[in-house]
C-alpha cells in the first residue's frame, strides 16, 4: 500500500492547491461558508483543499467536501486529523 506523499516532488512550504470549481461555486453561492472560509489562514485553506482533492474515490472526495462546508461554517480552521498538506511539509509525506 502506498501512502500520500510518496511519488510527490519535494516539499515546497511555498505549495499552494488551486481551489477546486467545486469549491469555487459553493463560496459564491454560500455566504456564511464564504465569510469563514475568507478568515482562513492561506495555510488553513490549502490545508483543507489538500484534505478535501487527495482521496482516491470519488465517492470519499464528495463526503469530504460536504464535511469541509459543514465544518468551515462552523468555525473550524483546519480538518481534524489531517497532518497538513504533503506537497508543502515533509513532516506529512506519510498520511494516508
Amino acid at each position: 500500500m502506498t501512502t500520500l506523499g510518496e511519488d510527490l516532488p519535494p516539499p515546497d512550504p511555498d505549495f499552494r492547491h488551486p481551489t477546486p470549481p467545486e469549491l469555487v461555486a459553493a463560496l459564491r453561492d454560500d455566504a456564511p461558508l464564504r465569510a469563514q472560509w475568507d478568515g482562513l489562514t492561506d495555510i488553513g485553506r490549502n490545508d483543507y483543499i489538500c484534505w478535501m482533492t487527495s482521496p482516491k474515490t470519488d465517492a470519499t472526495r464528495a463526503k469530504r467536501f460536504e464535511r469541509l462546508k459543514e465544518e468551515v461554517t462552523d468555525g473550524k480552521r483546519r480538518p481534524c486529523c489531517f497532518p497538513g498538506c504533503p506537497h508543502r511539509l515533509a513532516s506529512a509525506r506519510g498520511y494516508g
